[in-house]
């Protein structure tokens, strides 16, 4: 019989002094439940590969390979074999390309492309090196531009149903209270049934999921702004701090304490 993998499993994530851009270096042969950001997220493949199952389908990523996300958009990670992956990420508010970039979507989920894996590069280093915000706002405007997708429109954006955004959008704002499936079905006008399999289909989780994902967002965006943890917990609707505790641990593999020292840099 085949042994088993040892378990592989860390994570550590550095914040900038650029309000809106971490860094992410991981090491793990952990797969990695649906789940979703409120960032964009770019990296690179440092060893190893993973399978994942995009908004943009699903894909494949290996050694050297860049790796991308659109905030809200739903993936999971898988580890090729099992064995352990590591990978860099850096994360960006959307905020941060708004005005130079509107419209912006990361076109492709993965690509072979050794001039923006350079660029990425740089931009992870001066963040390792603790440069400036004026360096590195430089720095995210010049590795997006060489980005497939710098010159998006809307257009390449999947439009939901309106029944199905009036839901989402109910959800968004009662986070914390959890609307039933009934609420949510007569907020778009439709049964309990045809509401959660719509709901999946436009979204890619079912009204739960999604409520879970809203909750971690909301978690990061107070933490980010120094709450304390329990604090956070409370106000973005999880039971107490353990529950999300595990909640980021499960979909993005490191603690809200860790998440909590970042922020200073």
């Amino acid at each position: 019989m085949a042994s088993r993998s040892a378990s592989v499993d860390a994570v550590r994530i550095r914040g900038s002094a650029l309000p809106g851009l971490q860094a992410i270096a991981a090491e793990s042969n952990r797969s990695f439940p649906r789940h979703m950001h409120d960032v964009f997220g770019i990296g690179v493949m440092d060893r190893g590969g993973q399978r994942s199952a995009s908004g943009r389908g699903a894909v494949e990523a290996v050694r050297g390979d860049v790796i991308t996300v659109n905030p809200g958009e739903v993936h999971d990670g898988v580890a090729m074999r099992g064995e352990a992956r590591a990978w860099r990420m850096l994360h960006l508010a959307p905020e941060l390309l708004s005005d130079d970039l509107p419209g912006f979507e990361l076109e492709r989920p993965v690509l072979s492309d050794p001039a923006l894996r350079q660029g990425f590069d740089r931009l992870f280093t001066a963040v390792a090196e603790g440069d400036d915000a004026l360096a590195l706002e430089q720095g995210v405007l010049q590795l997006l531009r060489r980005a497939p997708g710098a010159q998006a429109s809307e257009s390449l954006r999947r439009v939901a149903p309106a029944a199905m955004e009036r839901a989402r959008a109910r959800i968004a704002d009662d986070c914390i209270r959890a609307p039933s499936l009934a609420e949510l079905a007569r907020e778009a006008g439709l049964s309990r049934y045809q509401l959660l399999r719509g709901f999946a289909a436009a979204f890619g989780l079912p009204p739960h999921a999604w409520l879970q994902q809203c909750r971690l967002s909301r978690a990061r965006r107070l933490i980010a702004q120094g709450r304390a943890l329990a604090d956070a917990a409370a106000g973005a609707g999880f039971a107490d701090q353990s529950h999300m505790t595990r909640a980021f641990v499960r979909f993005l593999g490191f603690t809200p304490g860790a998440y909590a020292m970042a922020r200073c840099g």
